[in-house]
């Protein structure tokens, strides 16, 4: 099934400046680089500077924003290793959220066939979710993610003093990713989550909250690394939820990805009553749990032949059919679940009533 290799080491540190030095060492003076985005340079790169210099490392600041996940910017980050003499034996140190991990990600997997990368992220949501499992890419023709490869960092750094500086619907973006693992796996998982007082954050009881959810991750990751089979599971909420945020960015009134996640789940919690017998009542609880926390996403009717539409074109998707990971209850998946269109629709219709 699958096999005991822990495809990147993944470290949960208080002093992510000793845990670079550490591996830095491993690397020819001049050979390592780092690839950040203005905000967290900004914010957390002025404690780095010394350290940096001192190790000749080489800088390169990207602007922050999804918008940039593009060739043009992966194309900007292989110019620069070029020019400052990257060669296949460097290390491309990535610190960021999710868009700048999955870019520079991609950017390093396809140097010269492939340089080590090392990811720092400071987000909740690349901490639980981008951080882990490999996946590399950028947005391409509108569509989110559509280029790309499995190519896991040599490590990844996470520390939850990163996460001081996100603001409230970031963290609470990243967070849909938790409950999501909590669904799919584990419900004590999801009962510390529940429990989680998100108006009084414990950063220090958050960083063992963020282990368990990317052991959850590993879990799937590890026994299915390109995703063939379990590791579809993690696509729970996404089918929908990519439709929702590209259906946002096409209507000019863009969402953060765990929000589209959240509205995807209570889409796809609907679906998994009427597919899989998931029971009403856990249904209904886990969608005013959600409602309460991210809201709600208008639509209209007039929106659903659109959203249909933007799931046909999800990756997951073979032979034409719309394949969603449903639940069967909390912590039991069903993958490759086929939904006919009219139950799309109903699923919709009861998220738009809600």
């Amino acid at each position: 099934m699958g096999n005991s290799k822990i495809y990147s080491k993944i470290i949960y540190s208080n002093s992510p400046d000793a845990e670079l030095a550490e591996w830095v060492t491993g690397y020819e003076k001049g050979k390592v680089f780092l690839v950040t985005e203005e905000n967290v340079d900004r914010l957390w790169l002025p404690g780095l500077n010394e350290f940096l210099e001192n190790q000749f490392i080489r800088k390169l600041i990207l602007p922050a924003g999804e918008h940039n996940k593009k060739l043009e910017s992966v194309a900007q980050i292989w110019e620069f290793l070029s020019q400052n003499g990257a060669d296949r034996k460097s290390l491309l140190i990535n610190i960021g959220g999710g868009m700048l991990t999955d870019l520079a990600g991609f950017a390093a997997s396809t140097f010269k066939r492939g340089i080590d990368f090392l990811n720092v992220p400071t987000t909740l949501l690349s901490q639980v979710d981008a951080s882990v499992g490999g996946k590399t890419g950028i947005n391409f023709n509108g569509l989110k993610n559509e280029i790309g490869a499995f190519k896991d960092p040599v490590a990844v750094i996470i520390n939850t003093e990163f996460l001081k500086t996100i603001d409230h619907p970031n963290f609470l973006s990243g967070f849909a990713e938790m409950i999501k693992h909590g669904l799919i796996k584990n419900t004590d998982h999801l009962d510390e989550l529940k429990a989680f007082d998100l108006e009084n954050i414990n950063y220090k009881s958050l960083l063992q909250i963020i282990q368990n959810s990317v052991n959850i991750k590993e879990y799937y990751v590890i026994n299915d690394p390109t995703e063939k089979n379990i590791r579809k599971g993690l696509n729970f909420g996404h089918t929908a939820g990519h439709a929702f945020e590209s259906l946002a960015m096409e209507q000019n009134r863009p969402v953060l990805h765990g929000y589209a996640v959240a509205w995807g789940m209570i889409a796809e919690l609907h679906l998994s009553v009427k597919n899989c017998g998931f029971s009403e009542t856990d249904c209904n609880s886990l969608t005013q749990w959600l409602l309460s926390i991210y809201g709600k996403f208008g639509i209209g009717e007039n929106d659903f032949e659109r959203l249909f539409d933007l799931m046909t074109h999800d990756k997951k998707n073979e032979s034409g059919r719309i394949n969603f990971t449903l639940l069967a209850e909390p912590g039991k998946i069903k993958i490759n679940q086929n939904c006919e269109k009219d139950l799309i629709y109903e699923a919709l219709n009861y998220y738009k009533s809600l």
